[in-house]
This record gives C-alpha cells, structure tokens and sequence, in this order.
C-alpha cells in the first residue's frame, strides 16, 4: 500500500465520521474534505475543484432551475389536486402513489430531473394532508433512484454501460432488458414504503394540516389558524380588541375580521366586535381553546373564509429588525400603531441579546427583531419605507400568478428531456431549458441563482473530488481487486451478492458513474475467471450503483436533503434497510433472469 492510498483511506475515514456525527454542516464538511486532498497533494487543483464543473452539478442546477419555474406557474399544484383527489390524505397510500409515479417518471426524466420536478407536487400534497413533508420527501427521492434502473437510458451507470460493453467486444443491450430488474426494485421500494412508512420515516406521523413556515419552525411557533363565527352569545359583541386586553390576557392575534362580505387584515386595537362576523385566530392551542371557552365561541374544523393564510398565496409571516437609523427607535408599538399604520400583527419581539419577550410596551431600539404577520403587499410596502429591514425573501404578489405560463413551462419540460432522449448531455440540455424559462417569462432573471440550493451545490461539488482521488490514487483499484480476488472460490449467488456489497459501498464514496467505469472491466475479467456470464455481471454492477440510500452522497439525496430537512442518521434509518432490500431483489433477479 502506498502512502497516497493510506492517505485516501484516512480522508475517508474522517469523512465519514463528519457525515455520522454531524458536528459538522455536510456541505462545509464535504469541502473541507475537498480542501484537505488538495493540501495533502493527492488531488491538483484543476481536480479538485472539479466538481463544480462536473456534469452531475451542472445537471442538478439545471433542474432545479426548471423545477422552481415549474412549481411558480402552479402546474404542479393541479397534478398535486389531482393525486389527493383520487388517492386521499392516508399517508401509506400518499406515499406509494407518490413514490411510484417519480420512479416511473425516471425511467426516461433521469431521477434527479423526476425528483425535482415533482418536489413542488409533494410539498403542496403534504400541506394538504397534513403529512410532514419528511415522511414523503425521502421515498419520493428514494423511489426517484430505483426508478433510474427501470430502462437503460434512466441512469448515468445504465448509459455508460452499453460503452464500456462494446469497448470489451460485448453487445450492448437494448433499451427495455433491464425492465425486469427495475420493475421488481421499484415495486419492492414502494411496498416497503407502505408498510414500514410509520417506523422508519422522520418527522411526525399525522400532523395537523396549517401553516407550514420555516419561520414557524425555527422559533417553535403554532402551526394552525383558527377561523371563528361570532354568535349572539358571545360576549365579544359590542368590545374592541384592546377594551377585552386580548393579546395580554390571551397571547392569541387576530388575524382578519370577516363582516358583511367584506374582510379586514390585521385589524386595529380599537376595531369592535359585532353579530355575525368571522374572524382568524393565530396562537398557542391552549390559549385558543381558553379564549373560546371564555367567550362561547367555537372554531370551525378549517379555514373557509380565510382558507388562502394557510396556504401563503395572500400573506404569511416575516422577520424584520429596526436599522439604526430608523426614526422608530425609542417609541414603544403601541406608539407607532403598527398595526393602523403598518398593517402587520407582531407575533413575537426579540432584543439584540436574543431574549424572546411577550411584553410589546416596551421601547424600540436599534437591531431588535419582530417576527410579524400581514398580507404579502403590506410587507413590501413596510420594506420600501426604510423604517424597517425586511430579512425574510418576499415575492410581489403581482408577480405569483404565472398560470398563463403553464405551457410554456411545460412545453420546455418537454423539449429538455426530449433532447436528452436524442442523446445531448444532461447540463447541455437541462440549462437550455432554463434559459428558455427566462426568455419565456416563466422566470424572472431576478429569481435565477435564487431557484438553486447553494447548499447542494457545495455538498455535490465537495464529495466528487472524494472520488476522483480514491480512484486516481489506486486505492479503488486495491479494494475492489482484493475483495474480488478474496471470493474467488465463493458460491454463484454469493459472488453476485459480495459484487452488489462492493459496488454499492463504492457509489457511496464517488460518483455512480465513477463506479461503474473502475468496476465493470474488472468484473468482465473477473467474471469469465468465475464462469459467469460477463454481460450479466456488468449490467449488476451498473444497476448496484444505484444502491445509495444510507448516506446523502448520491445528487438526489444531497438535493432532497435541504427541502427534507433531513440529518445523516435519517439516511442510515431509511436508507439502511432498503439497502439490503435492493442487494437482495437485485441479486435474485440477476441469478435467476440473467445468468
């Protein structure tokens, strides 16, 4: 062994104990690990730097581009409508419809332009149900990959197979031969799902459907509004807002007041109570249930009148900070009247020492921070008057309806993929797509880089020089030959089995793609030495490089894992179990199908 192998090995090592551990965020990890192959010279710097220039990278930007123009002109919100129309809110059933149509759409999409054209269909499907998006995210994603083994243009291993068969003097093999093999994978992953989902999946098993924010999630705030009828009982009848001290008695915001067909937002201190109106309610479930006690009020089991605050298509939630050199500093908010002036509802009011308070009467001053409510225009126009700096991104509304722009849209979904299908590369024609989007006004320039998750960038663009150094270093070579060499004497299905194993931990550790190339030519040597078919054994290998569910390294996993919001160990938990499941429907497939 030499020193630049033993070197790859320790890299290796720390590397996986950063991704297990998880002290480390996995994109700054994958490039520290990135820095430290160029510092030990392993890799120069044209390598290692590499992975931004790599094909997976620029394809996985790519569709994400497309995907975010996709999910602004609500096309997949009619296909989301459509899958709970039909299937329900069950998550079992949820989850297999879902995970079953992105693996058939990766039989020709490639499974990271399936998975990120239909995420946007998923989260609308998820709000809706009230499943957690992290219990239908990662079978999504999952089944995205299985579904990459269905035909034999699915996947880079399956496209680069038939090459590497003819550079050895092999036929190559037809489009659909290996549809035998996906179609047990796919439906083994989508029975797994439906069976395990409630033990094996992150995230909370029936949560109730509302609002789904990611401010919400940070400062641990409510996740449902409530909509009200005020009977002739109630004894809010004839009071203001401030008159009944709601918000200190209560810690519970009014939200809207619906009265005679006409509906206020954020209503005023002094705004009363009459007959017959509806209002939205927004606080603490116990608080909620107090205040309807106290005032016989009942809540309706959803959102009628005010069903568009759950969705955010009219307002939502913001953060904002008074700058230094706001005018506002030193008035309390009852001073400024933020809610008659401004037209927003503060949640919550943090200090500059990050000390969450309840108590608005107190003065404002420079660098504290509210967390506010209000209709999507009225945080604009809160922005443009300087007194306060908006953090949160916010969309003009006027800009939102793209529905026009369905088919263009779609029309470009369809010329990308069709120049996949007639064999231009995956970056080539799924940023031509996205530049079409643009010149189509499907997207706005403005919205370009903010369509692409940096963080998968980075994490993607990290871990492939990981690859390139196992595999120019020798140490790729090493293992595989010494595993190989080591079962030799091994029964048939043992040595497929032993393959599946290696080849799978090696997909784990560099690029699919990469696997495939170092290992299909040692595998037809191998094979003949084996008595085994070769041409069995090479087409194994390139659909076992699929086999990369237990660690985010694969591009779909690292580009589900932000809207997933998901850890490591998630991967290791769902992941490590269909592991074995694909090892064992792929090896008995193989030994029975095609040897």
């Amino acid at each position: 062994m030499t020193m630049d192998i033993a070197l790859v090995f320790i890299v290796l090592f720390i590397a996986a104990v950063m991704f297990s551990t998880e002290k480390v965020r996995n994109d700054i990890a994958a490039i520290i690990i990135m820095l430290a192959l160029t510092w030990l010279q392993l890799l120069t710097i044209d390598e290692a730097f590499s992975g931004f220039s790599s094909n997976a990278v620029i394809s996985v930007m790519g569709v994400m581009i497309i995907g975010y123009g996709i999910e602004k002109t609500g096309l997949m919100d009619s296909l989301a409508n459509m899958i709970i129309d039909k299937v329900g809110t069950k998550e079992n059933r949820v989850i297999a419809i879902t995970s079953a149509t992105v693996g058939v759409m990766s039989s020709f999409l490639q499974n990271i332009g399936a998975v990120a054209l239909f995420l946007p269909a998923v989260k609308k499907i998820s709000s809706e149900s009230g499943i957690s998006p992290q219990r239908v995210i990662m079978p999504m994603g999952f089944a995205g990959i299985l579904g990459g083994t269905l035909t034999m243009v699915a996947s880079g291993p399956l496209i680069i197979l038939n090459d590497l068969l003819k550079d050895a003097e092999h036929d190559a093999y037809g489009l659909f031969e290996v549809t035998p093999i996906g179609v047990a994978l796919l439906l083994s992953g989508v029975i797994y799902f439906y069976f395990l989902a409630g033990k094996i999946l992150p995230g909370e098993r029936n949560r109730n459907k509302g609002l789904h924010d990611e401010l919400l999630d940070i400062y641990n705030l409510p996740k449902q509004i409530y909509e009200v009828d005020i009977n002739n009982e109630s004894k809010l009848i004839e009071n203001s807002i401030e008159e009944l001290n709601i918000w200190q008695t209560y810690e519970i915001h009014i939200l809207g007041v619906y009265d005679s067909g006409s509906t206020t937002y954020i209503p005023w201190r002094k705004t009363r109570f009459n007959k017959k109106q509806t209002i939205a309610v927004f606080g603490d479930q116990n608080n909620i249930e107090k205040f309807l006690k106290d005032f016989s009020l009942e809540a309706k089991k959803q959102l009628e009148i005010f069903s568009e605050l759950e969705n955010k298509k009219l307002a939502g939630f913001a953060e904002i900070i008074l700058p230094p050199d706001s005018t506002l500093a030193g008035k309390t908010l009852r001073e400024i009247a933020i809610r008659k002036n401004y037209k927003i509802e503060p949640i919550i009011y943090i200090d500059t020492d990050g000390n969450r308070l309840t108590l608005m009467e107190r003065e404002m001053k420079s660098g504290i921070k509210l967390i506010v409510f209000g209709r999507w225009e009225d945080i604009i126009s809160l922005k443009e008057s300087k007194e306060f700096v908006v953090i949160t991104e916010v969309e003009n509304p006027e800009k939102e309806n793209r529905s026009d722009k369905k088919y263009y849209a779609l029309g470009i979904l369809g010329f990308a993929i069709a120049l996949i299908l007639l064999g231009f590369p995956l970056p080539l024609s799924f940023f031509t797509g996205a530049i079409l989007m643009i010149f189509t006004g499907v997207l706005y320039k403005e919205e370009l880089y903010k369509a692409i998750n940096w963080k998968t960038v980075f994490l993607l663009a990290g871990l492939i020089p990981l690859g390139i150094a196992f595999e120019k270093s020798g140490a790729a070579k090493l293992t595989a030959e010494t595993i190989i060499g080591f079962i030799e004497n091994f029964n048939v299905i043992f040595i497929i089995f032993i393959i599946g194993i290696v080849t799978a931990v090696f997909s784990l550790f560099m690029s699919n793609v990469g696997a495939t190339v170092l290992l299909v030519p040692l595998i037809l040597i191998m094979s003949e030495n084996f008595g085994i078919d070769p041409r069995a054994m090479a087409l194994f290998v390139a659909v076992s490089a699929s086999n990369s569910f237990i660690i985010p390294t694969h591009q779909v996993n690292a580009y589900i894992m932000g809207p997933g919001n998901y850890k490591t160990g998630d991967y290791l938990k769902t992941g490590g179990l269909l592991s074995v499941l694909f090892l064992i429907v792929s090896t008995t497939m193989v030994y029975f199908f095609y040897i």
